[in-house]
């Protein structure tokens, strides 16, 4: 499964971040958390920035689950200004 590493850091931290980042925007690569935005667009500006075009997991703190995945990027059909 893609990003399996980084579900799983996200299903470690999901109480803690359902009691203090609720509907904010978490970007994690492996294990590492790089932080909650408000904007799914500033978490991706920022997952890009830090990690160019490695993969990375941006998901919306939720009780119902979703994860936004830009496969343009990741194909290479557009690509990230770094």
């Amino acid at each position: 499964m893609a990003l399996e590493t980084e579900v799983a850091t996200y299903e470690q931290m999901k109480v803690d971040l359902l009691r203090n980042h609720l509907g904010k925007f978490v970007v994690i690569k492996g294990t590492e958390f790089l932080g909650t935005f408000d904007t799914a667009g500033n978490a991706y500006d920022a997952g890009v920035k830090k990690y160019g075009r490695e993969s990375f997991l941006v998901r919306r703190v939720s009780e119902k689950e979703e994860t936004y995945e830009n496969q343009a990027l990741s194909l290479g059909l557009i690509h990230a200004d770094l």
